[in-house]
């Protein structure tokens, strides 16, 4: 069986010491959550909650890129917003990432996020591995 393995990549922002931008884990990615900073920078980027969610699905591309996989095989976002008000406009531009069928989905309020930012995105992605690779990981599941 697999070992899990960290999952890195100059094209988004380099993750703190404590956690990694996403483990490998046979055929699944979990990838850390992430806000919308430019990965050259590090900062956050100013702006609308548009802007940031679109920051973070291209860093989050480029990290499932890296570990082998892609937005079209996200099945799991998780979204934190700080104000339910935010919600339809981060949509306007989540919706433009993704077809169907759309990953599942959960979307919370959460009083504070890092950096001071309003949205923070996480997901599982699934990787087009070898077939035994395939059947271990859907035994586990």
């Amino acid at each position: 069986m697999s070992s899990p393995r960290a999952v890195h990549t100059t094209r988004a922002p380099a993750p703190p010491a404590f956690l990694s931008q996403a483990i490998r884990f046979g055929s699944i990615i979990f990838c850390s959550g992430q806000i919308g900073c430019d990965p050259e920078t590090g900062r956050l980027i100013e702006g609308t909650i548009q802007e940031r969610t679109k920051q973070i699905l291209s860093n989050i591309s480029s990290i499932l890129l890296a570990g082998g996989s892609g937005l079209d095989n996200i099945v799991k976002c998780n979204i934190y917003l700080t104000d339910m008000g935010d919600f339809g406009p981060m949509n306007e531009v989540y919706t433009t990432f993704f077809s169907d069928p759309m990953p599942a989905r959960t979307c919370v309020c959460v009083k504070e996020l890092p950096l001071g930012t309003d949205v923070e995105i996480e997901c599982i992605a699934a990787v087009k591995g070898d077939q035994k690779e395939d059947l271990v990981m859907s035994a586990l599941l």
